[in-house]
């Protein structure tokens, strides 16, 4: 039998709808990381790592929602997310 047949019919938005979960989940260990993070240069890691799984989300949103414009909000928030990360550790 495959598994098709065992589980059902799984739609790709339920796949996505998955891993958007997981990534939130994910996204609060960080959110600990940067909160007791041992040093600066570890806690700001921490929220550029947030801010890229932010990215994700956007991403799986425009797909589970069919809206591109998704894509794009995506693409500005990384670039912005990129250079705020740099400018956090060279000053």
């Amino acid at each position: 039998m495959t598994g098709a047949l065992l589980f059902g019919t799984i739609g790709m938005v339920d796949v996505f709808l998955a891993m958007a979960i997981l990534i939130v989940m994910a996204s609060f260990v960080s959110l600990y990381r940067g909160i007791e993070g041992p040093g600066i240069f570890n806690r700001i890691i921490a929220v550029n790592v947030i801010g890229t799984k932010t990215i994700v989300l956007l991403v799986l949103i425009g797909f589970i929602y069919e809206r591109p414009d998704f894509f794009d909000i995506a693409l500005v928030y990384a670039i912005l997310n990129f250079i705020m990360t740099i400018a956090a550790t060279r000053y």
